[in-house]
C-alpha cells in the first residue's frame, strides 16, 4: 500500500504502544522510544512504524516525504480537561487571589464563575467562537491535538446550548478534534442560591435531556464542592445522566474534602478532577473501579494552593493523566507543556511519566484510547515533532513551546511554530 506521508529520520520516537489502554504504577515509566525510526501514514491513519529509511514499496508518485531532522516525535498531546467557550476574562479577581481571598468568598460575590456566566450569556456565538479558536490556535501550537471542553457559562438552557453549538463548529472547523462536556451543574445560579433543589430539577429534566436529543454532549460533569453542589445533589444529577446515557465526570475534592473520589468511583466516572484533597481511600477506590484521576497542577500553581499527591496515586496504582483547566478564572493559560512541565517539578512526577499522563492515559480519561494516545498501526495519525533530542529535554528547559512540527490526522498542520492548516 503506498503512503500518502512518511515522517523519516525521527531521532527518538515514543509510541507508547502497549497491550492496555491505560498506564498505572511502573508500567507510566516503560515508554517504548525507537531510534532513527519513520511513520508512514495512509487516510489519515497510521500505517506502518519501521526503522532506517527503507520504506519499501509504500513509496508511490503522490507520497510526500518529510525530515524530521534527528528531532524527537511523540503522540499527538491530549488537554482532557477545559473549559474552552467562555466570554470575557476575570483578570479584576487577580489582586483579590493575590491577596489571599478564598475561591468560594469570590463566588459568593457574584465573581469567579458567575462573573463568567454572565459574561458568556451576553456575548453572540461568533464572539464566543472567535474567542475559542484564538485558544486552539494557541493549544495546535503547543502540540495538542485533542481536547476535551465543557460548558457551564450558562447555567440555563439557551446560553449552555450556545456554548456547546459554538464547540461543534469549531470541532468540524478546526484541526483540533473537541470532545464534549454539558457541566450544567458549575454552580448553583444567584436566583436559585436559597432553593438548590429547584434548579437541580431544571438541570435534570429539561437541560440534559434537551442536550442529549440535540446530540451536543458525551459526558455529564458536576461541580462537587463545598458551597456547590453536595456529594448527595452530585450523585442524585450523575445518577439520572448515567440513565440518560451520559458518560459521566466529576470535579472532585478539589478544595474540601467531601468524598467526592469515592463517589466517582461508586459511579464508575470516567474520570475524576482535580482531587488535591481527596482521601486515601477515595483513590484506592478510584483504582479499583479504573475511574481516571485527571490532575489540573497549573490551577494549584495558579491559585497558590496545595498540588495534588500524584506521586501516592501512582503508587497506589491509580490511572493519572494530567491537564490545563484552561478557564478564565483558576488557569487563564493554553500551554499545556507548562504543565507536563509542573509534573515534573511540583507533582514529583518522572519525565516519561508525565508524558504517559498527556498521552495514552489522557486518551483514556476522555474514552478515545482506541483511537489517540499511542502511535499503533490503524491509530489516528497524531504526532509531534518537538524541538528536544529527547523527553527529558522537554521537561528541563522549561517556560518556553518546544514544537517544531504537529501532524493531525497524516496532515501537517504547524510548521516550524507557524500554524498553516487550511479549513
Amino acid at each position: 500500500m503506498k503512503a500518502d506521508l512518511i515522517l523519516k529520520n525521527i531521532g527518538k520516537l515514543v509510541t507508547m504502544q502497549g497491550s492496555s489502554p491505560f498506564r498505572v504504577k511502573e508500567e507510566m515509566n516503560n515508554v517504548q522510544i525507537i531510534e532513527n525510526a519513520y511513520i508512514a501514514v495512509k487516510n489519515g491513519k497510521i500505517l506502518a512504524i519501521g526503522v532506517g529509511d527503507i520504506f519499501g514499496n509504500m513509496v508511490g508518485p503522490n507520497t510526500q516525504i518529510h525530515d524530521a531532522e534527528g528531532l524527537l516525535v511523540t503522540p499527538g498531546l491530549i488537554d482532557s480537561h477545559t473549559h474552552l467557550v467562555h466570554g470575557g476574562s476575570r483578570e479584576n479577581e487577580f489582586a483579590m487571589k493575590l491577596n489571599g481571598v478564598p475561591y468560594i468568598e469570590i463566588l459568593n460575590k457574584g465573581g469567579g464563575i458567575l462573573s463568567t456566566v454572565k459574561s458568556t450569556k451576553q456575548a453572540s456565538e461568533k464572539e464566543l467562537y472567535n474567542k475559542a479558536k484564538k485558544s486552539l490556535d494557541r493549544m495546535l501550537e503547543f502540540g495538542v491535538t485533542t481536547v476535551e471542553e465543557k460548558s457551564g457559562y450558562g447555567l440555563e438552557l439557551n446560553t449552555e446550548i450556545k456554548q456547546l453549538e459554538v464547540a461543534r463548529a469549531l470541532d468540524q472547523n478546526h484541526p483540533i478534534d473537541l470532545v464534549h462536556t454539558f457541566l450544567g451543574a458549575h454552580a448553583v445560579p444567584v436566583e436559585y442560591k436559597q432553593n438548590h433543589k429547584e434548579y437541580i430539577d431544571i438541570l435534570v429534566n429539561k437541560m440534559m435531556p434537551k442536550i442529549k436529543d440535540l446530540g451536543l454532549a458525551e459526558f455529564c460533569d458536576v461541580f462537587c464542592e463545598e458551597g456547590v453542589f453536595t456529594i448527595e445533589e452530585s450523585e442524585y444529577i450523575l445518577q439520572k445522566a448515567k440513565e440518560m446515557g451520559y458518560k459521566l465526570k466529576i470535579h472532585a475534592d478539589e478544595i474540601e474534602s467531601l468524598g467526592g473520589a469515592e463517589l466517582a468511583a461508586k459511579l464508575s466516572c470516567v474520570s475524576a478532577d482535580h482531587l488535591m484533597a481527596a482521601s486515601d481511600e477515595g483513590i484506592k477506590m478510584m483504582a479499583e473501579n479504573k475511574v481516571v484521576a485527571n490532575i489540573l497542577p497549573a490551577t494549584s500553581f495558579n491559585l497558590n494552593k496545595e498540588y495534588a499527591n500524584c506521586r501516592k496515586m501512582i503508587d497506589m496504582g491509580a490511572i493519572v493523566s494530567l491537564s490545563s483547566d484552561y478557564n478564565p478564572g483558576s488557569c487563564p493559560s493554553e500551554n499545556l507543556q507548562f504543565v507536563m512541565q509542573l509534573g515534573c517539578l511540583h507533582l514529583k512526577m518522572t519525565p516519561n511519566e508525565v508524558l504517559t499522563a498527556v498521552t495514552i492515559n489522557a486518551a483514556y480519561a476522555i474514552d478515545r484510547a482506541n483511537e489517540i494516545g499511542s502511535l499503533d498501526v490503524g491509530k489516528n495519525a497524531d504526532f509531534v515533532v518537538f524541538d528536544a533530542p529527547n523527553i527529558e529535554y522537554l521537561m528541563y528547559h522549561f517556560g518556553i513551546n518546544h514544537t517544531k512540527k504537529v501532524y493531525k490526522n497524516g496532515k501537517l498542520v504547524v510548521d516550524d511554530k507557524v500554524i498553516v492548516y487550511n479549513k
